[in-house]
């Protein structure tokens, strides 16, 4: 058999119907890395019936099937046909009649591969060992690849054994001896089997002969039981006849009875005929008695309910009469209110009239008076820049003086160590009364470093003076110098909040939401401290910060223990409402601090 062609569909890289023609001879296949070169001898390998997916480069055998790319989708099923000319009659049957084979293998992503033979489905081990009785096949040595040469000629005796084989075609017939000693160990397991069967069904014979020894037994008593049973049942059909005919005889004595008991029934039917003549006359008297009770019975609860209606109407009328009064109480009640309101209000005008006139006067103020600090600020920067200069100067002078002490101090050091070797020198020569002209000279010389130690003295001593000087200065310069600097932040911070508080009047265009609150006496610290500078924005105008109303909150927020909230001691507009309900009242900061922890997001303590 020699290979004629090779097809492949949906094989790895070849994803479109490819054919590559086997001619006699030699066929090679040229091309880059990558082109699929080796695919071809995968595709070989993997229709001679290869069941390894690391054989052929994956991990699974689903592999094999074109995974798809970015410009063409993926494949389902991949299918390869091996040709194989068979003109010189060598493949083994039942193929040896025809003049070419057809060997497809063909995969479905998901279901497993099979085979098929001249288009007639075959085993994966019919395709193996028709390949193998060729002396080919996937793992023959005749399918050469990178390093298997080496691999042959490096190979022990044992491993070449297989190549031989090959090579003299009994390669199947190793296939098939090892399929038939399979046989032959599957049969001798099925004898040990039937044998461990023939010593169960041995031992199951002998429990069914004694069953069946049981048996005749029991059809033995079971024959008995029934002649009892049969003479048994004569002896109570015996004693049924007889107690037939003594009931026939009973029956006899009571239809005689009935026939008497039937005459006086027919006369009770006549007497009850007779009577029932005249129950028409007592059942029309009955009919109009119950109209008439039923007439009485409708006028007794008309009477009634209209007795009912009148009792509630008459609360009715009597609530009503409670209610006006309330109402009319409640009508004065509001009308002195409205006309305190009223009185409010127009002094609440007037204020306010005053307060927008008190406002421009101190923008007016305010303005003169951001002039005037402007001008301090600048004298006092003047100031500060002439004392920051004279400090500077003492501090250069202090810098001198401190160095023309040290000199002093050295030079002192130096007519003191002289001193003392003039010390020496004169011990030294009082020792020695022989050299008085020497002793005059150092007399001399010490008398000359004494006046200069003295001079060095009188030297040290003013440069101290100097010093503490110069520090008692620069003590006394630096005193002017912080409170030029203090003032000079003060006057800063006055600036900043004249400036802030020209813009907020500058910015101001609608009335603060304080003009519109009223505290009980007592309250306006506890008012000042929940809601500080937020009294001062106005009630939905234009300023860039303002009171912004918002529905009631849909769950109840209960304020933690004994706190009342701050809406029962000031009057505001609704627009605070929700954030009054939530500032809690208590006694002491002791009592906030108890109830600090339980306290919700948005709410609030004070005192």
């Amino acid at each position: 058999m020699q290979f004629s062609k090779l097809r492949l569909s949906g094989f790895k890289t070849f994803v479109e119907l490819t054919e590559l023609a086997i001619e006699p001879g030699m066929t090679g296949v040229v091309g880059p890395n990558g082109c699929g070169k080796s695919n071809l001898v995968e595709a070989l390998r993997w229709a001679m019936g290869e069941t390894s997916a690391k054989r052929m480069r994956g991990g699974e055998m689903d592999d094999v099937i074109f995974a798809g790319t970015q410009s063409r989708p993926a494949r389902n099923i991949a299918e390869v046909t091996l040709f194989l000319d068979n003109t010189g009659r060598r493949a083994p049957g039942p193929y040896d009649t025809d003049d070419a084979l057809e060997v497809t293998r063909r995969i479905e992503r998901g279901t497993g591969s099979g085979y098929r033979v001249n288009h007639r489905d075959v085993r994966a081990r019919d395709v193996q060992l028709l390949f193998a009785d060729a002396a080919s096949g996937a793992h023959s040595a005749a399918m050469v690849g990178q390093g298997r040469v080496a691999a042959v000629i490096n190979a022990k005796p044992a491993e070449r054994r297989s190549i031989l084989e090959e090579a003299a075609g009994i390669s199947g017939l190793h296939a098939r001896r090892h399929e038939a000693e399979l046989r032959l160990k599957a049969a001798e397991a099925n004898l040990a089997r039937l044998d461990d069967v023939i010593v169960t069904l041995a031992a199951q014979l002998d429990a069914l002969r004694k069953q069946a020894k049981q048996a005749q037994r029991y059809r033995r008593v079971a024959e008995q039981i029934r002649r009892l049973e049969a003479v048994a049942l004569h002896r109570h059909w015996q004693a049924a006849t007889a107690a037939q005919e003594a009931a026939h005889q009973r029956l006899r004595a009571s239809e005689l009875s009935v026939a008497d008991r039937t005459q006086i029934a027919v006369a009770a039917e006549r007497a009850r005929e007779a009577i029932g003549a005249s129950l028409p006359d007592l059942r029309h008297a009955e009919a109009a008695a119950a109209t008439e009770l039923q007439r009485f019975t409708l006028a007794m609860r008309s009477l009634d309910d209209e007795e009912r209606r009148v009792v509630v109407a008459r609360q009715g009328a009597q609530e009503r009469l409670t209610q006006l009064v309330s109402d009319r109480t409640r009508e004065d009640e509001l009308a002195a209110d409205a006309g305190a309101a009223i009185a409010k209000l127009n002094q609440e005008e007037v204020d306010l009239k005053a307060a927008r006139a008190r406002e421009a006067q101190a923008e007016n103020e305010a303005a003169s008076a951001l002039a005037r600090v402007s001008q301090e600020v600048v004298a006092l920067e003047a100031e500060l820049a002439e004392r920051m200069r004279v400090l500077a100067d003492e501090e250069a002078l202090r810098g001198t003086l401190n160095r023309q002490i040290a000199e002093a101090s050295d030079y002192r050091s130096r007519i003191v160590a002289q001193q003392r070797e003039l010390e020496a020198q004169r011990r030294a020569l009082d020792a020695e009364a022989e050299a008085a002209p020497r002793r005059v000279d150092a007399e001399a010389a010490l008398a000359e470093a004494n006046n200069r130690v003295e001079v060095a003295r009188g030297a040290a001593d003013a440069a101290a003076d100097a010093l503490r000087a110069a520090e008692t200065a620069s003590s006394t310069a630096r005193a002017p110098l912080q409170e030029a600097l203090a003032r000079r932040a003060k006057i800063e911070a006055e600036i900043q909040a004249l400036r802030e508080l020209l813009t907020a009047i500058s910015e101001k265009n609608a009335t603060p939401v304080l003009d519109a609150v009223t505290v009980l006496s007592g309250y306006e610290a506890a008012l000042g401290a929940a809601l500080g500078d937020d009294l001062t924005a106005p009630v939905e105008g234009g300023a860039s910060v303002h009171w912004h109303a918002l529905p009631a909150y849909a769950y109840d927020l209960a304020l933690p223990g004994d706190a009342q909230p701050l809406t029962r001691f000031v009057t505001a507009p609704p627009v605070l409402a929700r954030r009054l309900s939530q500032i809690g009242v208590v006694a002491d900061a002791t009592d906030a601090e108890r109830h600090q922890t339980t306290l919700l997001p948005g709410q609030r303590l004070v005192t």
